[in-house]
């Protein structure tokens, strides 16, 4: 039955183009792998590969090489730009270490010249309060002086009026030369 229906198909194929059936060739199989038809078949082979070879060699192969040298052109520059950018990155901290350990020199200075001068002004005013102190010790040394002087003088005065109001209380009559030369003997020593 497969048969009758291939051959039907067959005969309407050939009467439709006009080529009888057995004129069609009853070779099973694809075209492609019919031994007869192989010396075409590699001759255009042979020339669509070497047509694209040479599209290929001529065309695509130079604008992906050329697209890759770029490719390695930029890889190369932006590591040359990371070296550089890592030695200016270096530089800097360098310079800064400089910079910090230059101020941290300077802050020393400053505050040992700062020590310096308080020191230097504690020593005057040291000083001036030492001449000061000293000053006033002695005016406070002449005053006690002075008040002593005042008190031995008040004293002097008061020996010599208790010894004559005791003389004059003792029922006596007193000099006062006597009573100032006995109060003069009795203060002295």
């Amino acid at each position: 039955m497969a048969t009758e229906t291939t051959q039907a198909a067959g005969d309407g194929l050939a009467d439709a183009t006009g080529v009888a059936a057995h004129e069609v060739g009853t070779a099973p199989g694809m075209p492609q792998l019919d031994f007869s038809n192989w010396g075409n078949q590699i001759f255009w082979l042979v020339l669509a590969l070497l047509a694209i070879y040479f599209v290929l060699s001529r065309v695509a192969l130079p604008r992906i090489a050329a697209v890759l040298a770029e490719r390695q052109g930029t890889i190369s520059n932006d590591i040359a730009k990371a070296e550089q950018l890592k030695r200016q990155a270096a530089e800097a901290e360098e310079a800064y270490d400089k910079a910090l350990a230059d101020a941290r020199a300077e802050a020393h200075a400053i505050a040992q010249r700062a020590r310096d001068e308080i020191k230097a002004d504690l020593a005057e005013a040291t000083k001036k309060a030492d001449a000061e102190i000293a000053a006033k010790a002695a005016e406070s040394e002449k005053a006690i002086n002075e008040i002593r002087a005042s008190a031995m003088e008040n004293v002097e005065a008061v020996a010599k009026d208790t010894a004559a109001a005791l003389v004059a209380a003792l029922g006596g009559k007193a000099d006062d030369q006597a009573i100032d030369a006995a109060v003069s003997q009795r203060m002295k020593g």
